[in-house]
């Protein structure tokens, strides 16, 4: 079995930055690729941005381009998401997904953003991330 574990979720203002992890244990290897999705409260589960396997291409979605990025230290088995400029909009509780085999880099970006139980078999138990305005 494998295990996701976030962490680094808190309140922040408006404009300010925060960085998740995600701790991988047991079978999942973040080389496999990882996505972080976010679910505000009362709303749909939303990918926010993956990186595959192999080059670590990633995608995001448009609400958070060019101001989140995620990253990888495979030798720590741990994935990041770094959050800056965040705005009120961005509250949700914050969960990393892996898949259970990989995230192939040819993987369209519509598909890998899809919280789809085909392609992602672990889920972290989240971390909340509270913006205030």
């Amino acid at each position: 079995q494998g295990q996701l574990v976030e962490s680094g979720g808190g309140l922040v203002q408006a404009g300010g930055s925060l960085r998740l992890s995600c701790a991988a244990s047991g079978n999942v290897r973040v080389h496999n690729g990882i996505a972080w999705f976010r679910q505000p409260f009362g709303k749909e589960r939303e990918g926010v941005a993956t990186i595959s396997t192999a080059d670590g291409r990633t995608h995001y979605a448009d609400s958070v381009k060019g101001r989140f990025t995620i990253s990888r230290d495979s030798a720590a088995n741990t994935v990041y998401l770094q959050m800056n400029g965040l705005n009120p909009e961005d509250t949700a509780m914050y969960y990393c997904a892996a898949p259970a085999i990989v995230i192939p880099m040819s993987l369209p970006a519509n598909k890998a953003l899809s919280a789809n139980p085909d392609i992602y078999k672990y889920w972290g138990q989240g971390t909340q991330v509270t913006v205030s305005s």
